[in-house]
Order: C-alpha cells, then sequence, then structure tokens
C-alpha cells in the first residue's frame, strides 16, 4: 500500500461534500487550496468559499493564491511534499501545479465524461432532458476536462428534477468515487482509459445574463427543463411588461400543460391563484417568482398583493 499525502483543492459547497467523506475517512489531507476571500452581499464584506470555513474547522491548512503560475506559492505548495492532488470544482490548472505530485492530480467532473465538458454540466444535463447522468474522476491534463478517466457512475434523473436535488445526488455520489479512486492509487492500480472521440459531443459553458434568459417561444416541456435546470442558482429570468413598466424577473419553480390555444406566446393569465405564460403547445404554469424590489415567493402569495395588467406580457 502508499503512503498518500493529498493536496484537496476546490471552492464551493459541492466540493465541500467531497472533502467532508475524504476527512472522514481519515484521507491524509496536508492542505487545501481554494479561492481568494471575495467581495459578497450589499455591504460588500469579504467572504471565504465553502471550502476554507470547513478547512479551517478541521485545522487543515490553507493555501489561496490568486496566480497559481506565482513562484512564492508554487515553492510553498512544493514544500507540503504531496504525491497526489484531488481537484473538485475548482479552476483550471497550469502544468505546474498539475504535473507537480509523484502520482499525479485527479479531478472530480459532474458529467459522464466526455459529454457536458465545462463549467455548468448539472445544469445542461437538466436543461437538456438527459434521462441519465453522472460523475467522473480523471487525470488533468492541458485541456479542460479532457484527460483520461479512472472511474465513472452513473444515475438516473428524477422527472421533477432541479439543481438543487441533482447537485445533492451527485455530490453523494462523487464523495464515494473520489473516495474509490484515492483507494486505486493506494493499491497502485490506476487504470486510466483515454477519454472516447464521440461523434456528437454536448457541452456545459459557463452560465452568463444571455444564455440563462427564457425563450417563451418554444415548446413548454423544454421551457420547464430550462427553468428546473437553472433553479435555485442561477435562476431562470425573463422580461416582463406591465402597466407600461418593463421588469426582470426570476421564475424558480414551475409546471406545465399541453393545450392548443390562439394565444401569442408570452401572454400572461392570471387569477388570484394562478400565473399561467402561453407557450406555443401550451401554458407554462409559474409557482414561485421573484419580482424586483420583492423576495422570493410562491405565486399566491404575489398575487395576493401584486396584480397583472390585461396586456401584461412575458418577452
Amino acid at each position: 500500500m502508499r503512503d498518500l499525502r493529498i493536496i484537496f483543492m476546490g471552492t464551493p459547497e459541492f466540493a465541500v461534500g467531497i472533502l467532508k467523506k475524504m476527512v472522514a475517512d481519515k484521507s491524509n489531507i496536508v492542505a487545501v487550496i481554494t479561492s481568494p476571500d471575495k467581495p459578497a452581499g450589499r455591504g460588500r464584506k469579504l467572504r471565504e468559499s465553502a471550502v476554507k470555513d470547513f478547512s479551517r474547522s478541521q485545522n487543515i491548512p490553507i493555501l489561496q493564491p490568486t496566480n497559481l503560475k506565482d513562484e512564492q506559492f508554487l515553492e510553498e505548495l512544493k514544500s507540503y511534499n504531496a504525491n497526489l492532488q484531488v481537484v473538485v470544482a475548482f479552476r483550471m490548472l497550469p502544468k505546474a501545479v498539475w504535473n507537480m505530485p509523484e502520482y499525479g492530480t485527479f479531478n472530480l467532473h459532474a458529467s459522464l465524461l466526455p459529454q457536458y465538458r465545462g463549467a455548468a454540466p448539472i445544469n445542461w444535463a437538466i436543461i437538456n432532458r438527459e434521462q441519465k447522468t453522472g460523475v467522473t474522476t480523471f487525470l488533468i491534463d492541458d485541456k479542460i476536462d479532457t484527460g483520461a478517466i479512472i472511474l465513472a457512475r452513473e444515475v438516473e434523473l428524477t422527472e421533477r428534477e432541479t439543481v438543487s436535488s441533482l447537485h445533492d445526488t451527485l455530490m453523494e455520489l462523487g464523495g464515494s468515487l473520489v473516495l474509490e479512486t484515492i483507494s486505486l492509487f493506494k493499491k497502485n492500480t490506476v487504470s486510466p482509459i483515454v477519454q472516447s472521440q464521440a461523434n456528437s459531443l454536448k457541452v456545459a459553458p459557463k452560465l452568463t445574463k444571455e444564455n440563462t434568459q427564457i425563450n417563451w417561444n418554444q415548446s413548454v416541456i423544454s421551457t420547464d427543463a430550462f427553468i428546473r435546470g437553472l433553479n435555485p442558482f442561477p435562476s431562470a429570468w425573463s422580461v416582463l411588461y406591465n402597466e407600461g413598466k418593463e421588469l426582470h424577473i426570476k421564475v424558480y419553480d414551475c409546471n406545465f400543460i399541453l393545450e392548443d390555444h390562439s394565444n401569442s406566446t408570452g401572454t400572461i393569465i392570471s387569477t388570484k391563484k394562478e400565473l399561467k405564460v402561453a407557450g406555443k403547445d401550451g401554458y407554462l404554469i409559474i409557482e414561485e417568482i421573484q419580482i424586483p424590489g420583492k423576495r422570493k415567493m410562491d405565486i399566491k402569495s404575489l398575487l395576493n398583493g401584486y396584480s397583472f395588467s390585461k396586456n401584461s406580457k412575458m418577452m
């Protein structure tokens, strides 16, 4: 059995879920690398990453480099004499970092590679209405999510899957997969497989203001999946025209009905208890929404004090 000295790299809650399993399994984590503290909220106070907060509670040494190529950082990293690095939801590493440990650096990715390479695999799997997804561990190389695969596990998506629910499922599955992968390194039985060159690869690009806007001209089934694939973060948004005003609203929860109708797409139909938006083949039923200046709330609570004009519309 090899003795491992592990550096862990990660930033968000997803990475914490994996790090917790490694700590519980008594992995020899000699240091953690995470993002620098960043200003957040109205007060712009510095906020620590989720990984930093947990690592401090475990008395694990923490490094927060702003430049991964900085010579001082590289020397400090080398001083920990790690022979394996584990990466979960971090940024792209320069070769000087991922090539440093004797046994290599592996990454956990929240998809079944080579499908959904990129920054937001959980979101895009739901948006594209996949029936299954999973987690993959692979050796890092000089490109994004292209390295040789070590292990992979798949999971079926539920009918009403959201980012929140799938995030937690893959975090649990990913933690177990990372421990399995570490065990292979301990036994020196890692047998990486080069990623297949599939003819049609689906990608998972970073989510932006542009690609998170709702397109009301598509099928309501696709609109429903789009909203679930962005719930709760970063959330789908739309332009609402109401009473002569243009508002940017967020839609979190919804459902749909398939139905022939003569309304133009985006037409709003509201009662005291329900808000429907016309799609090309039915209606999107909005369940949870946020209007500027108001908190996120269920639609019945919103309609209790907010009204939509006869000519209101989503664009």
